[in-house]
């Protein structure tokens, strides 16, 4: 899972970049901005008692130095040349999940980039996908999860990239998209019934895929700002864009109160001990997120929508810009 957590993490980075206006339209896929991307991770890793501000000055203070010449003989120190580890094979899978700015001038490529995506994915979960099989816990089941994370990634990028140049999203896609989310959950729930020797409880997972529905509209909720800021998936931004503004909430309001009925439904079907122990962990772990309700899990609430994005991206830069003006 380490490596999925990675992809992750360099998703968001280009995703970021892209919104700053700081990924290379012409880059075609040749990984400049997923360089770029890698770079940017590796200078926020803690490094002794670095502080960032010195990292930048030390690394600026090289560039001005360094020529290729010195790059070849490190290459050749470190014999690095004709090798090919993981992490680069991660990377080469992480640049096709670049969100294109709204000014991207070829459809056609981006459209090439989208069909590439999933395959180029796949060639990356190889190493965990043989991992698994070695220890005995690879399942049919579980090979379909990992291929539900590559569907969400590259569902994401479509529904993302729809949305910076307003083109129509279906809905069908959005709520194969909030399923597929949860693929690393299921991931983990069935890694857990392969280690304890136990045969998959199909009960079990029906509930928790609709427990995981509501976790994830909740998640998506409260990083609603964030997920605007960074093009990034989230289930509000994309009813937003559907049913427009006014009727957005009232829409969302509904496919979670659908979701509640089956919730309580199935709940009623496991073993009353597993039940009455999971609704006490959902009651505490409400109470320790500080929600104070009278309804077990708190109490929903959707933020007020942002009617426009790009406004609002660039007016939380200006002031992003501005804060780190006034700290220095």
């Amino acid at each position: 899972m380490e490596a999925l957590l990675q992809l992750e993490k360099v998703q968001r980075v280009l995703s970021l970049m892209g919104s700053r206006g700081l990924s290379d339209p012409a880059d075609d896929g040749g990984g400049g901005d997923r360089f770029l991307a890698h770079f940017l991770l590796f200078m926020v890793q803690p490094f002794d008692s670095l502080t960032l501000e010195k990292k930048i000055l030390l690394v600026s203070e090289l560039l001005r130095e360094v020529n290729s010449d010195t790059i070849e003989e490190v290459q050749h120190l470190a014999n690095l040349e004709g090798t090919k580890g993981e992490d680069e094979l991660d990377a080469s899978n992480e640049d096709s999940l670049l969100l294109v700015p709204d000014n991207y001038p070829s459809a056609v490529l981006e459209r090439k980039k989208i069909a590439s995506t999933e395959a180029s994915l796949s060639d990356m979960l190889d190493p965990l996908d043989n991992l698994l099989q070695c220890q005995g816990l690879m399942t049919d089941q579980l090979r379909n999860e990992l291929k539900s994370g590559i569907q969400y990634w590259s569902l994401e990028r479509k529904l993302c990239q729809a949305l910076s140049r307003n083109d129509k999203i279906s809905i069908e896609d959005v709520m194969k998209a909030i399923h597929l989310k949860s693929f690393d959950y299921r991931v983990l729930n069935l890694m857990m019934y392969q280690l304890t020797g136990q045969q998959v409880n199909e009960l079990h997972m029906e509930f928790l895929s609709v427990s995981e529905f509501l976790v994830e509209i909740s998640d998506d909720l409260y990083d609603y700002e964030d997920d605007v800021i960074n093009n990034t998936f989230n289930i509000l931004r994309m009813f937003t864009a559907i049913y427009g503004p006014l009727d957005a909430p009232k829409m969302l309001a509904k496919s979670i109160g659908e979701a509640e009925e089956k919730y309580e439904s199935f709940s009623k079907k496991l073993d009353p001990s597993l039940s009455g122990s999971y609704w006490r962990r959902c009651e505490e772990a409400t109470r320790e997120g500080g929600k104070i309700s009278s309804h077990t899990y708190g109490t929903w609430n959707i933020p007020p929508l942002i009617r426009d994005e790009e406004s609002f991206r660039r007016d939380r830069m200006n002031k992003d810009d501005y804060s780190a003006v006034t700290i220095r």
